[in-house]
Formats: structure tokens, C-alpha cells, sequence
């Protein structure tokens, strides 16, 4: 184990303004310590929040921001109090970096719950620097919020699992839905979208997926696996399917309708809420009251989940299906990322690429 007395300096990509561009930024990584994990990233994926976060689309974003929070990395050293890693071992991070570990989420094991969780990045850390995440040459990070990556699972592959395997899950899991037989739905087939496809077909559900037009139909079915597929802007498809479904996993990030997929639960079914969108959604209280039924928020998942996600994945053979880009191409993979341009997540070879020019 090595000791963590010094600051180190890396060099990111960050977002300068809410134009969301980022560029060449060098900083300096917070103060470490006995607890810490200093890591080299090796791939990073790219998500949909981190549109949002670089573009101030929340309204909450500090700039210089390097954003990331799928992280992949080799773990250069540790601190003398850390226990659960060692140098060379492959590690992932994730959305946390933080939080207070004394409120009843800490204490439950659900940390992603906690009112004074630490962001991986636009966020400050304990010691007042600011935190900045994995579109970066290296991290330093508390073992708390560190993850081993499973032998046989590929660095590049593991990175989308962090954050959209994780997010869907993580519900799953949570809502006693992860028993086979279930009838479910993935609304949105994007990042996240397909993942839940993925990991509710391991689980032995029934999938259909549903979206805006046709278009995503063949991949839907044919390439994920999906058992239906689902027009939402289609009367005479949407019909038939109403009161067939347990859950749907809604993974748009954008404002939608919300009744014309309630009406496809059955009692007690449950619509789960996981895209960020900055304003508010609607429906009429019925919809919800005439079949009991639910709607959920859920926010990736905990440091337990993520370990156990990572083993189910391997178990199950999961992978992500990804685009691997090199840093330099980042501000095109967002804008492509904006305009669903991608099957279906762009992962960044951090390691490989020059991060200075």
C-alpha cells in the first residue's frame, strides 16, 4: 500500500459554460487520504445527465466541469487505511463519491439517498475543492464509493453498467420484480433503455419495449431480444395492451405524457420514473386510483446493488452495446447523444487518447 501525502495535478475535458463544450482543463485532485483509492481511468462512458449537467439544463451547474460518471480505472495506489483494494486491481466509480454516513439512508446501505451526497462531479468535497469526474486522466476516491470490477468483464463494457445497468437494477431489485414470470416494459430505447431490456430478460421477464414510431423495432427485437414491441403514438397497438403490464421502466429524459403508459398497468402495476427532466409531468389522479396503481422515482442504486449488478451481469453474460470513441471526438458524441445518434452508449478510451491537445 502506498501513502497519499501529496496533491497530484491530471488533465480532463471540461465544460467552460452552458454551451457544453469541453476542452483541455488541468487541475489539481483534491487532497487525499488513509480511505482514499487514486486511480488511472481507462474508459468512461457518456450519459445522458451529463448533457444536462455541462449545458446548466438543471440550472445547478459551476463551471470549469468535467463530467463522467461511468468510470473504468487501474488502481495506482491506496491510502493505510484501505482494505478492499490493491494497486492493479480494475475498479469502477460511479454518480457518488460521498455522502454523510450518519442519516438513515447511509445507515440503511442506500447512500444514493443521503440529503448530503457528494456528485462525482459539479459538486464540493468535504475539504471545499470541487469534484470532477472520469473524462479525466485520474481520480481520487473514497473505498466506499469504489467498486471491483468482476474478472472476465471488459473494462469498456463495465462502464455503462455503473450508472444505466445500475439504474435499472437497482428498481428491479428494490420492488420485488426481479422474479421471473413478470410481465414488463422499457419506455425509451436508448442508453438506459436497452440495459433494462438486457437485464429484465436475465431476470425471466416477458419484454416489450415501447416507443414513439417503428423505427427501433428490428433492434428491439432482434438485436436485444424484446418479446413485443410497442407504438406509443399507435392506437390500435396500444389498446389491446391495456391492464397487461406489472412495471414499466420509464428511461425518457424528456417531458412526456404520462397516462397513455399508466393505462397499460394492471392493478397495482407500477411506472418507475427514471429519466432527469426539468419540468414538471402530468396526469389525472384516476389513472392511478381506478388500479391502484403506482408511480416510483428511482436514482441509480447503492454501492451494495452495484457490486451485486456487476456479478448478475457477469453471471447472466450482459454486456453494454457500445460505440468506443476516443476523447477528441467527446463534443461530437454529444451532440449524437443529443439526437439519439448512438447504439445505444458511447464509452470514451480515456487511456488511449491524448487528453492535452
Amino acid at each position: 500500500m502506498g501513502s497519499l501525502e501529496m496533491e497530484r495535478s491530471t488533465t480532463g475535458w471540461a465544460a467552460r459554460d452552458p454551451t457544453g463544450v469541453l476542452s483541455p482543463y488541468t487541475y489539481t485532485l483534491r487532497n487525499t487520504g488513509p480511505e482514499d483509492v487514486y486511480l488511472k481511468v481507462t474508459y468512461c462512458g457518456l450519459c445522458h445527465t451529463d448533457i444536462h449537467q455541462a449545458k446548466n439544463d438543471l440550472g445547478m451547474s459551476n463551471y470549469p466541469m468535467v463530467p463522467g460518471h461511468e468510470v473504468v480505472g487501474e488502481v495506482l495506489e491506496v491510502g493505510s487505511d484501505v482494505t478492499k483494494y490493491k494497486v492493479g486491481d480494475v475498479v469502477g466509480v460511479g454518480a457518488l463519491v460521498g455522502s454523510c454516513r450518519q442519516c438513515n439512508p447511509c445507515k440503511s446501505n442506500i447512500e444514493q439517498y443521503c440529503n448530503k451526497r457528494i456528485w462525482s462531479y459539479n459538486d464540493v468535497y468535504t475539504d471545499g475543492k470541487p469534484t470532477q469526474g472520469g473524462f479525466a486522466g485520474a481520480m481520487v476516491v473514497d473505498q466506499k464509493f469504489v467498486v471491483k470490477i468482476p474478472e472476465g468483464l471488459a473494462a469498456e463494457q463495465a462502464a455503462p453498467l455503473l450508472c444505466a445497468g445500475l439504474t435499472v437494477y437497482s428498481p428491479l431489485r428494490h420492488f420485488d420484480l426481479n422474479k421471473p414470470g413478470l410481465k414488463g416494459a422499457i419506455l425509451g430505447l436508448g442508453g438506459v433503455g436497452h440495459m433494462g431490456v438486457k437485464v429484465a430478460k436475465a431476470m425471466g421477464h416477458h419484454v416489450t419495449v415501447i416507443s414513439s414510431s417503428d423505427k427501433k423495432k428490428v433492434e428491439a427485437m432482434d438485436d436485444l431480444g424484446a418479446d413485443a414491441y410497442l407504438v406509443s403514438t399507435d392506437s390500435d397497438q396500444m389498446l389491446p395492451a391495456m391492464d397487461s403490464l406489472d412495471y414499466i421502466l420509464d428511461t425518457v429524459p424528456v417531458a412526456h405524457p404520462l397516462e397513455p403508459y399508466l393505462s397499460l398497468l394492471k392493478v397495482d402495476g407500477r411506472l418507475i420514473i427514471m429519466g432527469v427532466i426539468g419540468e414538471p409531468l402530468k396526469f389525472v389522479s384516476p389513472m392511478i386510483m381506478l388500479g391502484r396503481k403506482s408511480i416510483s422515482g428511482t436514482f441509480v442504486g447503492s454501492m451494495d446493488e452495484t457490486g451485486e449488478m456487476l456479478e448478475f451481469c457477469k453471471e447472466k453474460g450482459i454486456s453494454s452495446q457500445i460505440e468506443v470513441v476516443k476523447m477528441d471526438y467527446i463534443n461530437k458524441a454529444l451532440e449524437r447523444l443529443e439526437k439519439n445518434d448512438v447504439r445505444y452508449r458511447f464509452v470514451v478510451d480515456v487511456a488511449g487518447s491524448k487528453l492535452d491537445q
